[in-house]
């Protein structure tokens, strides 16, 4: 499953769509909340398994060409440099990635015509024939490369996308989503690193998972009016309806997640939808829902209505 900051993230759109929707409920918003939840996941293992795939089909491109009739010096003594690129020789021989996509049921099977063509894209491009004229052996390059990878080749083909849409018809947003999920992996990945640590960034625990997810879902509603009116008393110079609605979404968000998450520390809260609003707001939403909520959580810890236990007590 995804983890906290991405779990917020769904939470997010959710809130965004019922609050566009004159008809919307909140028991069929929840519902699409979760089966988003789960297609941004098997997504994000179909993605990775995308370089295990063209892995495959760069060894069976090799083998073929040295059974040529008048095979060249390059066939028969091939650059491997591709198919022992740490990283995707990585994700390819995870033994944890298999097992999960197995539970899961994700899997390429039937699309070997579909990976022949996309190699043979990746082996026109620059970037592959400059990543391969490379002689000497830079993790950093390795690094940069699987990056483009995923965002030239993997991410934005066509014929994957198709694939995704024959699946759901809200596969783009999830897409976007699970593509950043493994950009981030791919760009912290250190060359002591295995395939398996490909799935750290993901929770563990699917109950405790679906928890979180509703309360914040939720009480969010539930809290809706009353931190909406908080939040305009601190905003005094600006009218509600000129604060960008993303930005009062968010700000809503973690007042709830503050308030009812007694073990999340106040402080990662805050960094935490101050990061998610350089994502998905303007460019001065971060000092803004800053200096709002910095104000509102000052007030709520000093009143009693933040209160926090255990972990929730480091760095409040």
């Amino acid at each position: 499953m995804l983890n906290r900051r991405y779990l917020r993230i769904k939470v997010y759109q959710a809130l965004y769509a019922y609050g566009q929707g004159e008809h919307a409920s909140t028991a069929a918003v929840e519902k699409e909340l979760h089966q988003g939840i789960d297609r941004t996941h098997d997504l994000y293992l179909a993605l990775l398994l995308a370089f295990g795939e063209l892995r495959h089909v760069a060894e069976l491109r090799m083998e073929d060409r040295k059974k040529k009739h008048l095979p060249t010096a390059a066939d028969l003594d091939p650059s491997r440099r591709f198919v022992e690129h740490v990283i995707v020789r990585g994700i390819a021989q995870s033994e944890r990635l298999r097992l999960e996509c197995e539970k899961r049921r994700v899997s390429w099977v039937g699309h070997m015509e579909l990976f022949t063509a996309l190699f043979k894209a990746m082996e026109e491009s620059d970037a592959y024939k400059a990543y391969m004229a490379e002689t000497a052996p830079y993790f950093t390059k390795d690094r940069a490369f699987a990056v483009e990878l995923l965002s030239e080749q993997i991410a934005n083909n066509e014929s994957i996308q198709d694939v995704f849409e024959g699946r759901s018809i809200y596969w783009l947003e999830d897409l976007d989503l699970a593509a950043s999920l493994v950009k981030r992996v791919l760009e912290q990945w250190r060359v002591a690193d295995g395939g398996d640590q490909c799935l750290n960034g993901l929770t563990h625990d699917p109950v405790e998972e679906r928890a979180f997810v509703n309360d914040l879902f939720r009480q969010s509603i539930v809290l809706d009016s009353e931190h909406e009116a908080l939040i305009a008393a601190k905003a005094s110079n600006w009218d509600t309806d000129r604060i960008a609605y993303t930005d009062m979404i968010l700000m809503k968000m973690a007042l709830t997640e503050a308030r009812i998450f007694d073990q999340i520390p106040v402080k990662v809260t805050l960094n935490e939808y101050i990061e998610i609003a350089k994502a998905y707001s303007t460019p001065k939403s971060k000092l803004f829902i800053n200096g709002v909520l910095d104000k509102l959580f000052a007030e709520m810890k000093a009143d009693g209505r933040i209160r926090k236990v255990g972990r929730g007590l480091l760095e409040s």
